[in-house]
């Protein structure tokens, strides 16, 4: 068996254990190990071809629910459980869980970290290291802690994929 094949082999191992483990793993997933999930991914729902670079952390106490086509740097964590700020609360154990929604086409960067409840839009880049404490909207770079808006993804980003460096259509 050469590289390519046995490279084959162990992504189809691999998406067969998740399938077994996840309600919703779509066509052409990767997950690079090690992925986390404090439920089994019984809660965590992918999309078509999501990417999740080594290190995704899902805190899946309740649903969380990853859109078609996103990406996930390393070192990701997505929490859908949190606990109360009243410290009387807290001895008492108390949790909260709620949703997690990214959509389509995102990228969320190298250790960002994704709190309970968070909604984000479709085509979003989150910046690595960013603490997404609210809603992020649609289209849009996101950065910083707590993540805030940046900028819209506009005509710059149609014509530069970094920094100066243009995009050659041709070869696409």
């Amino acid at each position: 068996m050469n590289i390519t094949a046995r490279a084959q082999h162990r992504r189809r191992g691999a998406k067969h254990c998740l399938s077994r483990c996840l309600p919703r793993i779509g066509e052409g997933c990767y997950i690079e190990p090690p992925f986390h999930a404090n439920f089994g991914g019984a809660h965590v729902h992918f999309g078509d071809n999501v990417y999740a670079n080594f290190g995704l952390t899902m805190v899946d106490d309740t649903h969380i629910y990853v859109g078609d086509h996103t990406m996930f740097g390393p070192n990701v964590t997505v929490a859908s459980a949190g606990h109360p700020v009243l410290p009387e609360l807290r001895e008492k154990a108390y949790q909260f869980n709620m949703p997690v929604h990214i959509g389509k086409n995102c990228w969320i960067g190298a250790g960002a970290v994704i709190v309970p409840g968070v909604t984000i839009g479709d085509n979003t880049v989150i910046g690595a290291g960013s603490v997404v404490t609210k809603d992020i909207p649609a289209d849009v770079v996101a950065v910083g802690n707590p993540c805030r808006v940046l900028r819209e993804i506009g005509e710059k980003d149609r014509e530069y994929y970094y920094k100066q460096r243009r995009i050659d259509f041709e070869k696409l």
